[in-house]
């Protein structure tokens, strides 16, 4: 075993600590009201796997709605993105990162947002950064969009008044000077749909290597080769695209700020990558000390393995358990993509849930809830490494089998789907194991085999759930009222991880599946209970309103099947205690529904419990 490579005690001209404290504080200073991080989990959008950025909680306020904190926002937030997941590895994508944002909620705009953005990032008192090393991107106008002059104009008096160059370019080329790019709507323009607020935005990026002289080439070029790299964007909502595709003027324009946390940090203490900043290197010494490998002659898999295992420890801290569907899916490829990385470097025994304690070390002091949650953590990581374990090595001996039968040059469509059916192999690492090999997959053939597998499992759930009610007779459209009250009871009283997973009512009986990954306490069954009683006692009306399901989304509206929804849909509304997207029966007053009581609450099957009611 070759000598672990261990690391220095490195000194940082700023950690993430420091950059976190910095910005909302400067923030805070210029009039913002601060806000914690809002879940992983999006609380009122179940179409939606993970927050992804950091307006991604604000969008029904940027849509108009009034904000509690007022009309300037700023907040640090943790943010999943699972579209980077095969880009990982690399020096700046990342599953699990945090957001530095600010938002101006029909407030200031286009000069206040830039010219606070370059206080921040070049003045001493802030990040300091070498002025001379900024470039710019605007948005160039497109699709009948006017070019941003206003943007422009921004810019070049900061930079006149900087004494700085300030050319704009015209071919997407930086050169003689030019510190100014103007680009398309595939890189500068940002809208949270097909329709709705949105508008260009101005990129800042940072010159990672001066001392090759100035940067001369296509902008894009000089992105891909890690030459210039992104550390803020200001997109400015200005017009509203209308359904028939027209761009109008708001009455009111919106900012959106966003900075990367991890890269700024790593462009502040002169990295080339995230990986070397204090929110990566203990863990990739930990990796090192584990395995014996020096991290320098195996970067991409030490990468691999910190970003996984740090982004399942945040799913994990909001009770997300590893599952074969949804978001648990996710979690289960990382943990597992994460293990196997690690057998590639040598490591036999579990370490999941070691590394996990470095990363809730990392961040323990503002996230609290990784402490909180610490033991469930933990045991979710041995539990999945456990399982895992138990099935690679036979699902490697019988993927190799098959690599001898395969002569074209592909794995096969039934090959691909055995191995995810009797080995928990996802798609992605079948794939990953195929490319290392040459081989291509059948991917459309494994999708047919997961299509009849999901037929045959649809059918029997039909049979046991007729479609969820028996009838729609007076008592199921009490029961199926009652439905509605007790998802809103179980997510005021456990959380907002609670989601339906199924239900099933007859005239005797309610049945509720929702997502949660403990058995409740007695205590709790008897909170919701009395919680939904209350609200029947309360006497609430049930009203209906139909919308589109934008709008159902935007007004917070619980829905469970997304993918059977129209483009219109009817949202059922119980005083202000549930709001739901739903197209069964339902009663006019919640008096109609008489006693709740709850006779049972057991466990369905992984990560989803059951709760078994009637109405007396």
């Amino acid at each position: 075993m070759k000598k672990p490579m261990f690391f220095s005690t490195i000194k940082y001209t700023m950690d993430s600590k420091e950059l976190r404290r910095k910005y909302l504080e400067f923030f805070k200073e210029k009039g913002h009201t601060i806000l914690p991080s809002a879940p992983l989990i999006p609380e009122h959008d179940p179409t939606v796997l993970f927050t992804t950025a950091g307006m991604h909680p604000l969008v029904p306020f940027l849509l108009g709605e009034k904000h509690p904190g007022g009309k300037k926002l700023a907040n640090c937030q943790k943010c999943i993105r699972t579209v980077d997941i095969d880009d990982v590895g690399d020096n700046r994508h990342l599953t699990f990162f945090e957001m530095l944002g600010n938002w101006s909620l029909g407030d200031y705009f286009k000069k206040e947002a830039i010219e606070w953005s370059w206080e921040f990032l070049t003045d001493k008192k802030w990040l300091g950064l070498d002025k001379e090393r900024i470039y710019v991107t605007v948005f160039k106008g497109e699709q009948g969009i006017p070019r941003d002059q206003e943007a422009i104009s921004v810019w070049q008096s900061i930079f006149e008044k900087e004494s700085l160059s300030f050319g704009v370019a015209n071919d997407e080329a930086i050169k003689d000077g030019m510190r100014i790019i103007p680009l398309g709507v595939k890189d500068n323009f940002w809208i949270a749909g097909i329709t709705g607020p949105c508008g260009g935005d101005t990129e800042m990026f940072y010159d990672t290597r001066p001392e090759e002289g100035k940067p001369v080439g296509k902008f894009s070029d000089l992105v891909d080769g890690f030459r210039l790299i992104e550390i803020w964007n200001d997109v400015f909502m200005e017009f509203n695209k209308t359904v028939e595709g027209q761009y109008e003027k708001l009455a009111k324009p919106n900012v959106d700020t966003g900075m990367g946390l991890e890269r700024t940090v790593a462009v502040l203490n002169k990295k080339a990558n995230v990986f070397e900043t204090d929110v990566f290197l203990p863990l990739i010494k930990n990796i090192s000390e584990i395995s014996g490998v020096n991290y320098n002659e195996k970067e991409k898999e030490f990468r691999i393995i910190a970003d996984h295992i740090k982004a399942a420890v945040f799913m994990l801290a909001e009770n997300l358990e590893p599952s074969n569907v949804e978001r648990g899916y996710v979690l289960r490829r990382l943990i597992r993509r994460a293990v196997r990385y690690g057998k590639q470097l040598g490591i036999k025994k579990a370490f999941t849930s070691q590394i996990a304690e470095k990363v809730i070390n990392i961040y323990q002091d503002d996230y609290p809830e990784l402490v909180k949650n610490k033991d469930f953590i933990k045991n979710q990581l041995i539990g999945e490494e456990d399982k895992f374990a138990q099935t690679l090595e036979r699902g490697l001996k019988q993927f190799k089998t098959e690599l001898g039968k395969e002569k074209a040059g592909i794995l096969s469509g039934k090959v691909v789907f055995d191995l995810y059916q009797s080995y928990g192999f996802p798609l992605e690492l079948t794939e990953e194991l195929a490319r290392e090999e040459n081989l291509k997959i059948d991917k459309e053939g494994y999708l047919k085999e997961l299509a009849k597998h999901q037929d045959i499992s649809r059918a029997d759930l039909d049979q046991k759930f007729k479609g969820g009610l028996a009838d729609h007779s007076e008592q199921v459209t009490r029961y199926h009222t009652c439905n509605h009250l007790l998802l809103a009871a179980l997510r005021e009283v456990l959380g907002s991880h609670v989601f339906q997973k199924g239900s099933n009512i007859t005239s005797e009986r309610l049945r509720f599946d929702f997502s949660h990954n403990e058995k409740m306490t007695p205590e709790q069954i008897k909170r919701v209970e009395d919680l939904v009683n209350s609200k029947i006692k309360e006497g609430l009306l049930v009203t209906m309103e139909e919308m589109t399901l934008v709008e159902a989304k935007k007004q917070g509206a619980m829905g469970v099947f997304d993918s059977k929804y129209g483009e219109r849909v009817k949202v059922y509304t119980i005083g202000g205690f549930s709001k739901e997207i739903c197209g069964g029966p339902h009663v006019k007053n919640t008096l109609e529904l008489g006693e709740f009581k709850i006779q049972k609450e057991e466990a369905c099957s992984q990560g989803v419990r059951r709760i078994k009611a009637v109405l007396k």
